[in-house]
């Protein structure tokens, strides 16, 4: 049986998705954030020594990374939802790698620095809102408007991230468009549509039934 260590509005829910596409069975192991720092509980340093979530454990196998788990549950099914035609199996790769390594980072950055301000002593909000302010404007808002801009160039002649089919680098690319259109950063038609029609999968909302409450739906 494969355990998702599932963490609260967390980059776990594509996992669950990805398993509910595969039709692999599956436990849940729940976590909840810390209410204050919004950080996952230390309980998850027993399952890895990180404590990060996703992690799964599979016959006695702990993998973590979204990637790495991607990777090991669509090769443990054969190769579903991989491409087989060598140029979207090209494009599945650099998505795959694409979503963490870079449409990620802007995003966090616009988390961190958005709550700097609220976060701070009353005596130096005014200055840290400056800062954070100037970082904001001056570099992570408009790194993701790049980013966006990317998105819409390349849904622009294929309805998926990979071609003409549904892959595994879609689950995986849902993650930072949902959190990017959730935070009001001013998604285009054509990532909309894309959420609405990954939103629709069956598997998708099986998904979000088994794990739970899910602020990005």
């Amino acid at each position: 049986m494969i355990t998702v260590h599932h963490l609260e509005n967390s980059r776990s829910q594509r996992v669950l998705w990805l398993l509910e596409e595969l039709g692999l069975d599956y436990e849940i192991r729940a976590y909840a954030r810390d209410p204050k720092t919004l950080l996952a509980p230390p309980a998850l340093r027993a399952v890895h020594p990180l404590g990060k979530s996703p992690v799964i454990t599979d016959a006695g196998r702990v993998v973590a990374e979204s990637g790495a788990i991607v990777t090991h549950l669509t090769e443990r099914c054969g190769g579903a939802l991989v491409p087989a035609e060598a140029e979207a199996r090209a494009r599945y790769t650099y998505w795959l790698h694409y979503a963490e390594g870079s449409a990620m980072p802007p995003l966090l950055l616009k988390l961190v620095f958005s709550r700097l301000a609220p976060a701070s002593p009353a005596l130096v909000r005014p200055l840290v809102r400056a800062v954070a302010g100037r970082v904001l404007g001056g570099f992570v808002e408009p790194e993701l408007r790049r980013h966006a801009a990317y998105w819409e160039a390349e849904l622009a002649d294929r309805p998926w991230f990979c071609g003409t089919e549904f892959s595994a680098a879609d689950i995986q690319m849902s993650f930072p468009l949902e959190a990017f259109a959730a935070r009001g950063t001013g998604a285009g038609p054509r990532v909309t549509d894309w959420l609405a029609r990954i939103h629709a999968r069956p598997a998708y909302q099986r998904a979000l039934q088994r794990g739970g409450p899910y602020a990005y739906a």
